[in-house]
């Protein structure tokens, strides 16, 4: 049955329905739109790579990378290969794995029921051979040799990795060089056969759609594909619950010109209510944007004092389990911008207590960056994509930033900023 939500203000309706099979659909027609976006999920990812397989009762670790690994092999056919597919009939097709989920996307103006049955199909049909799975292997190890040549990429990598050292957030998403040379086509296949199933999977359009005939197509490729969800066992993600393993300190060296430097702080808090965890991502990154936004008198410091350059940014992210804020700038001196940034944090909630004209004109910034994303498509549907926000889509994000109040953001920045939840790691110049 589909069920439909309509957002007056937005004069926008929703429509979601759960196919037999388990697929999550999720359909958002816009009208006076040419384009069409369509993007199918699995809530599958790098962290996941300990899990007991589909039949069987004890839990496996595979190869760091090997979701990465399979979102690649997914588009190889035994006669094809479905990018062209794609651009036969119009359309620009991708796919990116994160953390938690592995996404595969298209948008077109033209031919969309063809183009998204294309999509259905090969997401769902896999096909792997060892002479394909070897020479996949070298071109991921060549992207794997590019990343760990980024500078800015290392920074954050090894960020990550002293936030959690005992984890699998500690592995980038690609893998190692040694680790995808492990990947062979039967691991692949256990892979794809736990967490493609359809009950695992969302698939979201927004655009120039006809929600009848479009769920018409959906139905016509489902039909016969697998009826019962299996039940899914991952192995634990996080060793220390507590945060005791934190590495509070970290660095390398590369040849760059100029030291960079990232501070990473660790969130304890867990929210299994999708609209808490949502409200409390929200809090977060205003809280970030109210301490550390280039209009703010603490940028502005760091600025003058020459800590940082116009190279400084901070984010703020969330997966499924855990998150995360990171704050980075390149500096002629890693220490005092460590020890400015964590003052800045101690000192957070007096700060923010005495921000009431500060929060409004921060919280109408970002609804109003929202509102302008309405008018993309893929903004839209890549935002709720996963499923770490159930059934919350970006019109009830919209919702729940209007209500926030700056006892939110209080509040959350006390759950984020405790003590010895940060890390200092540093890349810095080869010594001549």
């Amino acid at each position: 049955m589909v069920k439909k939500k309509y957002y007056a203000q937005f004069q926008q309706a929703v429509y979601q329905q759960t196919l037999e099979n388990g697929l999550d659909v999720v359909l958002i027609p816009q009208q006076g739109f040419k384009k069409t976006y369509a993007i199918l999920t699995t809530n599958y990812g790098a962290v996941d790579n300990r899990f007991v397989p589909i039949q069987q009762d004890q839990l496996v670790t595979v190869p760091a990378g090997i979701a990465h690994f399979l979102e690649h092999k997914m588009f190889e056919k035994a006669d094809h290969d479905a990018f062209d597919l794609f651009g036969q009939f119009g359309a620009d097709a991708n796919a990116f794995t994160s953390y938690t989920q592995t996404s595969y996307q298209f948008s077109t103006a033209q031919q969309f029921a063809k183009n998204l049955s294309i999509l259905l199909d090969f997401v769902q049909d896999p096909y792997f051979s060892r002479a394909g799975v070897k020479k996949e292997q070298g071109i991921i190890g060549q992207e794997i040799r590019m990343y760990n040549d980024n500078s800015d990429s290392r920074l954050y990598t090894g960020t990550i990795a002293n936030l959690y050292p005992a984890d699998p957030m500690k592995n980038d998403i690609a893998g190692t060089e040694e680790s995808i040379k492990k990947i062979t086509p039967e691991l692949l296949m256990q892979c794809y056969q736990t967490f493609y199933q359809p009950s695992n999977l969302r698939l979201v359009v927004v655009g120039n759609l006809d929600v009848e005939q479009t769920l018409g197509v959906i139905e016509q490729c489902e039909k016969d594909r697998q009826q019962v969800a299996r039940k899914i066992q991952r192995g634990p993600l996080i060793q220390d619950v507590q945060g005791n393993d934190i590495i509070a300190n970290g660095s390398i060296r590369m040849p760059i010109g100029r030291p960079k430097a990232m501070v990473g702080i660790r969130g304890l808090s867990q929210y299994p209510d999708a609209r808490k965890r949502l409200k409390y991502k929200l809090a977060c990154e205003l809280m970030l944007e109210l301490l550390f936004d280039d209009t703010t008198t603490n940028y502005l410091d760091l600025y003058n004092q020459q800590i940082i350059d116009d190279s400084f940014g901070f984010s703020f992210e969330m997966e499924r389990g855990f998150h995360f804020a990171t704050i980075s700038s390149d500096t002629d001196d890693p220490a005092r911008f460590f020890n400015a940034i964590q003052k800045i944090a101690r000192h957070a909630k007096e700060n923010l207590a005495k921000m009431d004209a500060e929060f409004e004109k921060t919280k109408r910034g970002a609804m109003g960056r929202l509102i302008m994303s309405l008018n993309l498509p893929e903004m839209i549907a890549n935002r709720y994509a996963s499923s770490l926000f159930g059934e919350l889509n970006i019109f009830d994000e919209l919702e729940i930033l209007r209500l926030l109040t700056l006892g939110d953001v209080y509040d959350a920045c006390q759950q984020l900023l405790g003590p010895h939840r940060f890390t200092n790691f540093t890349v810095q110049p080869e010594k001549m």
